[in-house]
């Protein structure tokens, strides 16, 4: 049996982790890279391993980091069986399709300036929606939380509740090769328990090796409630000042539980009724209109919600702006708007616009609510830049900047650590999915276990 790496090896994105047993090859996600541009090559460079030979891809969930290179993988030869969960069939087409989008816009507009330049040879995108198209025909059985799936003899899968976005899930390999057995635990993304929509995530009670993730291992969120607080004090301050609330938002999760909480907000007076919220982006509408076909997967008072008829994403003063004219419009609300738009790390997307007619206002604020990866413009204005770049200007940072760390949809350290505990005593833990320092910070706090992590590329016999 081997384990190799192939993405998010003491970084954030491009999860991609390969097993090879049980005479299969099995893929354990296969995601974006996400950053600054240098890492368009990562994204392009040769997958480490021959498309063409996987047999299974289990995926994890639905964020770009986890499934945004399965286009790729189809285009590069990949005719095996994608399998996951219902929620994450319908949450991946849509994530996939909205980066081909992206990126044949990009590609468009870069053949322009070539062109511009005297130059003849075109930009082409790493996968066009064709090519996303494609690759969703090879999505074949859906998992079911806690049901173990036979893949082949001697290996089975069960794809456990991970309680981080909506159908997420950490994965159990049970595998027999040889008269050896062995179980392997890929974490995925582990949610945070003390979350209003989803569920706690779920553990086996024992493993021989685990593969988890360690975004946070190195602090403690801030509490749920105090961020909700400061988030409502936040959209008040900014409408006394006579400012709007721009919200980089992920698609996915983030931009639902926001608005439950504008919901909430309103409900209890903590924002004025009349407050205008405008969620600006057509994924993440399409993503809140899938939320609303699964119930199955929330925790149970918000699945009474739905079965009782009432959707917790829906309020008056709220707009789906989904065409690109009514995006533009938002430009001329001067006041009392709070807009939510993609990306959340602010490397694409609506949310550029908004910035850069906003950012220098210093009436206005900006909310970050997610985590942000290193090069990423978002992470810039976080860490206090003064000026930054936008579609080739320089736009000062004046507007009153807010970080808010407890709405994450990440596992704390010690949240990791907790899950870990209830893993047993793991033979071997290798580390994944965290920034170096991060890594070696949350490695320290581990005990009993032979701690590994993988650089890309890196292959384990296990």
């Amino acid at each position: 049996m081997k384990l190799s790496f192939h993405g998010a090896d003491r970084e954030v994105t491009g999860s991609c982790h390969l097993l090879e047993c049980a005479g299969k090859r099995v893929l354990i996600d296969c995601g974006f890279y996400q950053g600054g541009r240098e890492l368009d090559e990562d994204n392009a460079e040769d997958f480490g391993f021959d498309p063409a030979s996987i047999d299974y891809l289990l995926l994890t969930h639905a964020h770009l980091d986890h499934c945004g290179r399965i286009p790729l993988l189809s285009k590069r030869g990949f005719k095996g069986e994608i399998i996951t969960t219902a929620a994450t069939r319908e949450l991946a087409r849509l994530v996939m399709l909205d980066s081909a989008h992206l990126q044949e816009e990009e590609a468009r507009y870069q053949s322009r300036k070539r062109v511009r330049r005297g130059q003849t040879k075109k930009t082409t995108p790493l996968y066009s929606i064709l090519d996303t198209l494609n690759s969703t025909e090879r999505f074949g059985r859906s998992a079911e939380y806690s049901q173990a799936l036979e893949l082949a003899s001697g290996l089975r899968a069960t794809f456990m509740d991970a309680g981080h976005i909506l159908g997420s899930a950490s994965i159990l390999l049970e595998v027999e090769e040889q008269g050896q057995q062995r179980t392997i635990f890929f974490s995925g993304d582990l949610g945070n328990a003390d979350r209003p929509l989803l569920r706690a995530p779920l553990t086996p009670t024992k493993t021989d090796i685990v593969v988890m993730e360690t975004t946070y291992g190195d602090r403690i969120h801030k509490p749920l409630a105090p961020s909700i607080e400061e988030f409502y004090q936040a959209i008040e301050a900014t409408f006394r000042r006579g400012g709007n609330v721009i919200i980089p938002t992920f698609a996915l999760e983030r931009a639902q539980e926001l608005l439950f909480y504008l919901r909430e907000g309103k409900t209890q007076g903590r924002i004025p009724a009349s407050t205008q919220v405008f969620l600006d982006s057509p994924m993440a509408i399409s993503a809140t209109e899938i939320f609303g076909r699964h119930p199955d997967c929330y925790d149970a008072d918000i699945a009474e919600l739905f079965q009782d008829g009432h959707d917790p994403f829906e309020f008056k003063g709220l707009h789906f702006t989904r065409e690109t004219a009514e995006s533009i419009a938002l430009n001329n609300v001067r006041s009392g708007a709070v807009i939510l738009a993609g990306s959340g790390m602010c490397t694409g997307g609506r949310i550029r616009h908004h910035l850069r007619h906003n950012l220098w206002r210093d009436d206005s604020s900006i909310v970050f609510v997610g985590f942000a990866a290193r090069g990423t413009l978002a992470r810039q204005i976080i860490d206090g830049a003064k000026k930054v770049r936008i579609y080739g200007e320089e736009i000062p940072v004046r507007a009153h900047i807010h970080t808010i760390n407890g709405f994450s949809a990440h596992a704390d350290q010690a949240e990791l650590l907790g899950w870990h505990q209830k893993l047993g005593t793991p033979k071997r833990t290798f580390l994944v999915h965290g920034e170096e320092e991060v890594m070696l910070a949350f490695s320290k706090k581990l005990t009993g276990t032979q701690i590994e992590m993988p650089t890309r590329g890196q292959s384990f016999k296990i």
